[in-house]
């Protein structure tokens, strides 16, 4: 990483260790750093010299934050080289990393909690087993019905909102005018 400034290391590095409390694998969080801060498209080759990786571990980088749509693949003229670029707007990419792990993590949690209260139902001995995951159950069918509407949602009103915290919690009655 010696042509990259020491912020800029230390944002790489950083965001590499988020990436491993995710779940994600260290390097491909680098990899979606360092092509997130660059200013322009990299190749392959500039993302091995610059994290110091190998050539293999950045191609099947490449491929899984491709497979995210976090990056995409950008042709120059002339060049039979693949280059590539993060998406730039940060809000989209939480979108985008959101609804990946919806996919990965809360359906399967939800089809699985539908199948033992399905279960459940057709056995009536274990009553209290059936309340705690009927509570379970509606809880994630809360969350990802929020979730599907919320998508809905244009990117620049949820931001809106968001920053509008204060007034949505008075609108709300959450806090107390003062």
């Amino acid at each position: 990483m010696s042509d990259l400034t020491p912020l800029t290391q230390k944002f790489i590095v950083h965001w590499g260790e988020m990436g491993e409390r995710w779940g994600i694998n260290r390097t491909v969080a680098q990899i979606h750093a360092l092509l997130y801060i660059s200013p322009e498209p990299l190749n392959a080759e500039q993302i091995c010299q610059t994290l110091s990786v190998a050539r293999s571990t950045v191609s099947a980088g490449l491929r899984e934050l491709q497979g995210w749509g976090l990056i995409s693949i950008v042709h120059r003229l002339g060049d039979r080289t693949d280059y590539f670029e993060a998406l730039t707007d940060v809000w989209e990419m939480f979108r985008v990393i959101i609804d990946r792990r919806k996919r990965r993590e809360l359906d399967p949690t939800l089809e699985m909690l539908r199948e033992i209260v399905s279960g459940l139902e057709k056995s009536p001995d274990d009553a209290r087993s059936k309340e705690k995951m009927l509570k379970m159950l509606d809880l994630f069918e809360t969350g990802s019905t929020l979730y599907e509407q919320a998508r809905k949602v244009p990117t620049r009103t949820i931001v809106r909102v968001a920053k509008m915290g204060d007034i949505i919690q008075k609108v709300l009655g959450l806090v107390p005018d003062r």
